[in-house]
């Protein structure tokens, strides 16, 4: 939780509840730091007394808080957190997916330009509004690097990564390369779309983990873990993926 975000929404009891006021929103990332009594969130806050008791009850009504006594001293209260963060809205990325909207506008794209802009807008659209699409474009991409495994023709690691920087650079996904160092490196350059995203502070590239750890764990039968630790996301030049069996 912080003051980047514009909306956030968030889980109850009593179903979903959209949020953008940045004072309730600066309750709940206290509270989210664990039980907080009155006082505590008026000086935290730096609100004034009125102001943030307006904003309790609101919250309390949303079910989103609980207001409890303590035990020892039933005119002390203090409040906990009675909802879960489900996604929030985020202002580069939404410049991002505002940038492949006008992109996918241009009349002459072709049909692979087009495929690969449909893509990347409904990717970027999905967290732009909101939702943190990473763990199932990982699982999603898993599915299908399992799917596509068999068209490999190699059964040792190294044959395998042999065929798989011919795909990515065919495909034009970007040019990979393999380097050994203490652990086994995915390097890929010029990564597809990817070195127009701005810094945002995190990788993105959660769909090419889930294709890579998907053929390798097909075809050589072992559980493989791959991590993205470097992207045009985290402000660097390129995608660095870690290879782990786990």
């Amino acid at each position: 939780m912080g003051h980047s975000h514009n909306t956030m929404i968030f889980s109850t009891d009593a179903g979903i509840v959209a949020l953008d006021s940045p004072v309730k929103l600066k309750i709940l990332e206290l509270l989210s730091q664990g039980t907080t009594s009155f006082d505590e969130l008026v000086e935290q806050s730096g609100k004034a007394k009125s102001t943030i008791s307006v904003h309790l009850d609101d919250l309390e009504k949303l079910n989103l808080i609980q207001e409890k006594n303590y035990p020892d001293d039933k005119r002390k209260k203090y409040f906990v957190l009675n909802s879960m963060c489900m996604a929030f809205s985020q202002r580069p990325l939404r410049n991002q997916y505002n940038r492949y909207l006008d992109n996918i506008g241009i009349s002459e794209l072709n049909d692979s330009s087009f495929i690969k802009h449909l893509f990347y807008t409904v990717r970027y659209g999905i967290e732009a509004y909101g939702v943190d699409p990473k763990p199932l474009m990982k699982i999603i991409g898993n599915d299908i690097g399992t799917r596509i495994g068999p068209g490999f023709k190699s059964d040792n690691l190294e044959g395998i990564l042999d065929e798989l920087i011919a795909f990515w650079n065919y495909h034009e996904m970007g040019n990979m390369s393999v380097v050994r160092d203490d652990k086994l490196i995915i390097l890929i350059d010029n990564c597809s779309n990817m070195d127009k995203m701005p810094s945002l502070g995190k990788t993105l590239c959660s769909i090419s983990e889930g294709i890579i750890e998907g053929i390798l764990s097909s075809r050589l039968n072992l559980n493989y873990d791959i991590m993205e630790t470097e992207c045009f996301g985290t402000g660097h030049n390129r995608c660095k993926f870690v290879v782990e069996v786990k």
